[in-house]
């Protein structure tokens, strides 16, 4: 068993994600989200998703993205 990096909780079903060469230990997708998504440079909401990134900033979505000023950006293609 595993203690999660987040909650410290010893679980026989822990997992790790490795990102960026550090190995990270969590006892959920919750944890691990919390942990290591991105947040949304507009709205500030978890990215859990594809999201959108323009330059050096991450989005939710394409309405965030516009409201920080990026153009030409859609959705659905």
């Amino acid at each position: 068993m595993a203690a999660c990096e987040v909650c410290g909780n010893e679980y026989d079903k822990s997992f790790q994600v490795i990102r960026g060469g550090e190995s990270h230990t969590f006892d959920s997708f919750e944890c691990a989200i919390h942990a290591l998504a991105p947040r949304c440079g507009h709205c500030g909401c978890r990215i859990i998703g594809h999201g959108i990134e323009v330059e050096d900033s991450f989005f939710c979505c394409a309405n965030c993205a516009r409201h920080m000023g990026a153009t030409g950006i859609k959705d659905r293609a």
